[in-house]
């Protein structure tokens, strides 16, 4: 089950980012509210993975009363990403289905 989760964390993580600005609990909460599909520990390094690699952007804010986050966005490249894994993931969905739900 640890590997179905890890390949599917950066397509849940670009859908989350990609319906607005969240900073990292709310994606964890967001992640893993139907199921455990990321850890904390494994979303940090992620996040600073997908930033690396121009997928997502983020920016501190600092408001009074509240610690400093960081929020995190979809930029261009991650969208298109997100549109690719998406895609492939309905296939494979599909396929899978067909397959194990006749077991």
């Amino acid at each position: 089950m640890r590997k179905l989760r890890k390949g599917a964390a950066e397509l849940v993580i670009l859908a989350i980012v990609g319906d607005g600005e969240c900073y990292g609990l709310q994606i964890l909460e967001k992640a893993n509210a139907a199921g455990e599909i990321v850890s904390d520990g494994a979303l940090y390094p992620l996040l600073n993975r997908l930033e690396k690699e121009g997928k997502i952007a983020s920016h501190w804010v600092t408001d009074s009363g509240v610690h400093p986050r960081k929020y995190y966005r979809l930029t261009k490249e991650g969208a298109a990403t997100f549109k690719a894994m998406l895609s492939a993931w309905i296939t494979f969905r599909a396929a899978m289905s067909g397959v194990v739900e006749k077991a």
